[in-house]
Order: C-alpha cells, then sequence, then structure tokens
C-alpha cells in the first residue's frame, strides 16, 4: 500500500512540474509574432495616390524593397488630378506621387491645404502633339490649340508656345501665365482650355494639343518621337512625393522617399521611358 502511495505521488509531483516548467512558452510564442523577441518591427501599412503612368509604374517598382523593411505599400490609382491631394489632406491617404511644384503651390492656395513636398523624383518633359500637322511649320492660321486648364500647367503650356515662336506673352508673366496675358498671336491661334487628361482623348479633334507626359504615355504616345516639340531637360517641374506636415518625417514615408531616390529607381526609370521621363536625382 506504501509503495502504490509513493509511486502516485511520484507520478503527481511529476506532472506538477512539467507543468510548471511550461509556462515559459506563452511568451516565446507571442514574441513571433510582435516585437518581443527579436525586436521586429511590426509592418505599417502605407497608402499613396498616384497617376497611373508613370507614377503608379514607378511606386510598383519599390514595393517589394519596402516591404522587406517592413513597409506594406497600398498605390490607390487616379485619373485626376484633384482627388490625390484632397484625399491626403483628409487623411485617406497618406501621401501622393504625381504632380510638380508648381502645382502644389498652386493647389494649397486655392484650396486651403498644406500639403508639402518630401522629395523629388522625376522631370516629365511636356510636349505640344498633333495627329494632323508632322512640323510646326505646318500649323495654319486659325488652328485649335488645347492647352490643361489648371493655372499651372496652363501658363507652362502657354510658355512652351512662346518658346517655340506661336504666341508673345506679357513680359515677366512666363510659366504664370494665362490666355488673357497673350499680346502677340500672329497666327490667330483659337486656344481652347480643357481639362488635363481630357486631352489625349481630343488630339484628333484639335490641330494642337499640349499634353504632360504622364497622360501621353497612358495614350501610347512617346514623348521623344511622337511630339512635335517638347521641353528640353532643364525644366524646373519636378514630379514630388508629396505628403501632410504631421506625417512627412515618419519612417514609412522617410523610406518611401529614400527608395524613391536609389539608383534602382534611376535605372527603371532610364531604360523604361527612354528619355520620356528624367529623373531628378
Amino acid at each position: 500500500m506504501k509503495k502504490a502511495m509513493v509511486s502516485v505521488l511520484s507520478v503527481v509531483l511529476a506532472l506538477t512540474m512539467a507543468a510548471c516548467g511550461s509556462k515559459p512558452a506563452a511568451p516565446a510564442e507571442s514574441s513571433a509574432n510582435g516585437a518581443a523577441a527579436g525586436g521586429a518591427a511590426k509592418e505599417v501599412t502605407l497608402k499613396v495616390g498616384a497617376t497611373a503612368v508613370p507614377h503608379a509604374e514607378i511606386l510598383n517598382s519599390v514595393k517589394a524593397k519596402l516591404k522587406e523593411q517592413g513597409v506594406n505599400l497600398e498605390i490607390k490609382e487616379f485619373t485626376d488630378y484633384v482627388q490625390p491631394n484632397v484625399q491626403v489632406a483628409e487623411k485617406q491617404l497618406d501621401a501622393n506621387f504625381f504632380q510638380h511644384t508648381p502645382y502644389l503651390e498652386q493647389q494649397n492656395k486655392d484650396k486651403g491645404f498644406n500639403l508639402v513636398k518630401v522629395t523629388g523624383v522625376h522631370i516629365e518633359p511636356f510636349g505640344g502633339y498633333s495627329q494632323k500637322i508632322k512640323k510646326i511649320d505646318e500649323l495654319k492660321d486659325g488652328a485649335t490649340v488645347a492647352i490643361p486648364n489648371d493655372p499651372s500647367n496652363g501658363g507652362r503650356a502657354l510658355a512652351l508656345l512662346e518658346k517655340n515662336k506661336l504666341i508673345k506673352l506679357k513680359d515677366g508673366v512666363g510659366v504664370n501665365g494665362t490666355v488673357k496675358d497673350i499680346v502677340d498671336n500672329p497666327k490667330k491661334l483659337n486656344i481652347k482650355e480643357l481639362e488635363a487628361a481630357m486631352l489625349p482623348r481630343v488630339l484628333g479633334e484639335v490641330d494642337l494639343a499640349l499634353i504632360n507626359t504622364n497622360y501621353a504615355l497612358e495614350a501610347k504616345l512617346t514623348p521623344t518621337k511622337d511630339a512635335l516639340f517638347i521641353e528640353d531637360s532643364n525644366s524646373p517641374y519636378v514630379n514630388i512625393l508629396v505628403a501632410r506636415p504631421d506625417n512627412k518625417d515618419s519612417d514609412a514615408i522617410q523610406k518611401l522617399a529614400k527608395a524613391l531616390n536609389s539608383e534602382e529607381v534611376r535605372t527603371f526609370i532610364n531604360s523604361k521611358y527612354n528619355g520620356a521621363v528624367v529623373p531628378a536625382f
């Protein structure tokens, strides 16, 4: 009887010690999913708005690299130049990548935003396109010329028309000119202001259209081949990553900025766009 009692007690004692020894397992399991064991950072999701070409394409090229750094990049594509800024300002997006500094400054002024540049990435030389003529000398008197209707791109288009001696603007207005600043129009051009995204679609209906390169690329136009004239590489219109003052210095935004200014992105831009998009870093 005593031997039986000893056996039972031995079993109970062994089970008790085994149970006590297993308790530390729980923290080890949780650390594999969090930051406890190895200090691994929790993955952060970064929502960025962009127009499809080339901005979303460039963002997609760094997506895997950011994933390795703990940043899950979510790209939301837009076909307009309005909503990306609205949604960053309203905190529906963390950042956007589609615009140049003059456009951002105009939007901040007109809409009351307080959005800021994080870094410059590339230049998209602005060009003049036509399906009706092969060279600018063929443009007839009274021809219809379409330009973007937003102030920054409209002024940019008019400055390019002036550079190609098609119009003359009031002295000093530069890229801030409007159609009201045209002081000489020798060919009596009929200048129509349309939404930038619409310009490739009306190319067959006008004699000449001045089109942002991202929309030209979407329409399968090759700026270096199809444009009758185009800005040179000294264009001040660098396309930028934009965020808010409250998040521009965050770890995730800065990792994205660094990735967009990497040699890998330089190589991607140069090989994919053949001069239609030019690195600005």
